[in-house]
């Protein structure tokens, strides 16, 4: 998925102490008319990254009929993965590393953008209620320019006394998914609670953990979490208990070690300097027709793409000042 903000704000992403944070979600519509609405809690302004994590947008239930759907034309990536999970709904996937999948409920899309990559995602015709998360990661420095990549994966659900959990990324409760993150460990994790339900998970305690509640009465460490809502966890803690109230809870746990690196954030791009994001930037507008190449040279690596599909989105402008220099 892209980000569709006509307005994108630079974001500079760097790890951060401090205690349990509850981030509040901010409303984004992704463009249109009928524009589907995604709750974003990642990244703001208190918090940019959780581990690797450095973007999360959470939607629906969605009915598609008055929404029209997630359709989200062909756009450029660098630096990051995005990360696509569905509670209802499907999603068809296609990219210029001429890979192409559908993602439904239980299983996860992982693309790997590295030096680039552009694609499109569409909730697929049979669709009539969307209901999903869409995150990124950042890549580290010595990954970030690695060829791009893409892998489909459904985990076996773990069953527990009260509970179901689906690992996608990482490792929790002796299920470990096979998918290759290409960034330092991290963990993404569909948990599910049923009424007054108690769920007790050893985690790393190097992690940095993120606790989204979907649906239902959640407290973490004994700490009630609003709906929507991300619950940060700082590195430290080696149990993390979650327990239900009187209706049952659907929530994502996700994690890792914290990147150890300062990254600049803009539109789909994640770079370390404004004159890389400009590059970027560029490179896109000139492949796609939009801007005239710079030095007269086209960088096709976002391409190719197959013919016959629908227009892609140009990037917007940059601010009118430089991007923060990193410290």
């Amino acid at each position: 998925m892209t980000n569709l903000d006509a307005h994108p704000e630079e974001v500079v992403c760097a790890e951060g102490g401090g205690g349990p944070q509850l981030l509040p979600p901010r409303d984004v519509p992704l463009g249109g008319p009928r524009a589907m609405t995604v709750r974003r809690t990642l990244p703001q302004r208190r918090r940019s990254l959780i581990g690797s994590w450095c973007f999360l947008d959470h939607y629906g239930p969605d009915p598609v009929s008055a929404s029209g759907g997630m359709r989200v034309a062909r756009h450029p990536h660098t630096g990051l993965a995005t990360v696509s999970l569905l509670f209802t709904g499907a999603i068809a996937h296609q990219d210029s590393a001429g890979y192409r999948a559908i993602v439904r409920p239980g299983e996860v899309n992982l693309m790997v953008a590295g030096r680039g990559i552009s694609h499109q995602e569409f909730s697929t015709p049979d669709t009539g209620l969307l209901h999903g998360v869409q995150l990124w990661y950042a890549l580290p420095d010595r990954t970030r320019h690695t060829a791009p990549t893409f892998e489909h994966y459904a985990p076996e659900p773990v069953p527990g006394p009260g509970s179901l959990l689906r690992v996608y990324l990482g490792s929790l409760a002796g299920s470990v998914s096979p998918v290759r993150t290409h960034t330092p460990p991290l963990l993404a994790a569909e948990l599910a609670l049923d009424a007054g339900a108690r769920l007790e998970l050893e985690v790393d305690p190097g992690f940095e953990h993120g606790v989204l509640l979907d649906a239902g009465d959640l407290a973490v460490g004994g700490d009630p979490v609003p709906a929507d809502h991300l619950a940060y966890l700082p590195p430290g803690r080696a149990r993390l208990v979650l327990e239900a109230g009187p209706r049952p809870v659907r929530a994502l746990l996700i994690g890792g070690e914290p990147l150890g690196e300062q990254i600049v954030m803009w539109w789909n791009f994640v770079g370390r300097s404004h004159e890389e994001v400009a590059a970027h930037r560029a490179a896109w507008q000139a492949e796609i027709g939009a801007e005239p190449p710079p030095g007269g040279k086209v960088d096709p690596r976002f391409g190719p793409y197959p013919e016959g599909q629908p227009a892609p989105l140009p990037a917007p402008a940059l601010p009118t000042v430089p991007l923060r220099p990193r410290g």
